[in-house]
């Protein structure tokens, strides 16, 4: 019986450029099972409880958005492993250095377990 893929949500401010990059190039990995969301209300997908109670990791890019999630969303807060990957907000969508990025901090935190629930 295979393993249960990781489900892991990632969180950026309008899911636009970052967090939407990394949903579209982890989609693929047979690790993960992936979603983003974004902390602003015109966000593509707004964060809501339903997205934070699916993932068994939340990723976020700045400690805004861990702040955010804890001003908000304080019960989830407690029980949620939140990862912050300190990406800024200074890349377009799919641009190369982003996905570079993106690869490098997600492969590093899951070696170290930071994304396991």
């Amino acid at each position: 019986m295979p393993n249960q893929k990781l489900k892991i949500l990632f969180v950026c401010t309008v899911n636009r450029m970052r967090s939407a990059t990394a949903e579209k190039i982890f989609e693929k990995d047979d690790r993960f099972e992936v979603k983003s969301a974004g902390t602003d209300k015109i966000a593509n997908t707004v964060l809501s409880t339903e997205l934070l109670n699916w993932a068994d990791s939340v990723v976020v890019m700045e400690k805004i958005h861990r702040n955010y999630i804890h001003k908000k969303f304080k019960d989830i807060y407690r029980t949620k492993r939140i990862t912050c990957l300190y990406i800024p907000d200074q890349y377009d969508f799919m641009q190369p250095e982003l996905i570079s990025i993106l690869n490098l901090k997600v492969e590093q935190a899951y070696n170290e377990g930071l994304l396991n629930p």
